[in-house]
């Protein structure tokens, strides 16, 4: 792992597959994001919410069923960084017979930007994403007014 100093911004995403199905469409597209240096991948995990509402982890597979581990480039990847509760507190966005990917990454992009802002004694104190839906909302809201 990097030193503190000089890492970028850790944001996590919990990806809901409903009916449990994966179909791995968009794993060229975190490689991708990977390969070209944009982010890197501190955990990936995948979790399954039961119909009696218990959370548990499920092993990486072959999503696209065509004989190869469609997630090995990944395998492994944890920094210890989550934990059992964390699962469990993603599962609670989950409905019951779904599955979700937990991906915990680091912005590599921003670390440089992150780096200078840190040397001139600057802290990120907030932060936070909106919702590609209330972007929508309050942009047809104000094309309504």
């Amino acid at each position: 792992m990097a030193d503190v100093d000089s890492m970028g911004p850790i944001d996590y995403l919990v990806i809901e597959f409903p009916g449990s199905r994966m179909t791995g469409e968009g794993l060229p597209l975190l490689v991708d994001l990977v390969d070209r240096g944009i982010i890197r991948v501190l955990d990936l995990l995948f979790i399954r919410k039961n119909l009696d509402g218990s959370v548990e982890g499920v092993a990486i597979a072959d999503f696209d069923q065509d004989g190869t581990l469609d997630l090995a480039v990944f395998e492994g990847a944890s920094s210890g960084l989550l934990q059992k509760e964390d699962l469990d507190e993603a599962g609670t966005a989950l409905e019951p017979g779904n599955s979700a990917a937990v991906l915990v990454y680091e912005n590599l992009w921003a670390a440089p930007l992150a780096m200078a802002l840190r040397r001139g004694g600057a802290q990120l104190v907030a932060g936070g994403r909106i919702q590609v839906q209330a972007l929508l909302a309050a942009l047809d809201a104000a094309e309504a007014a």
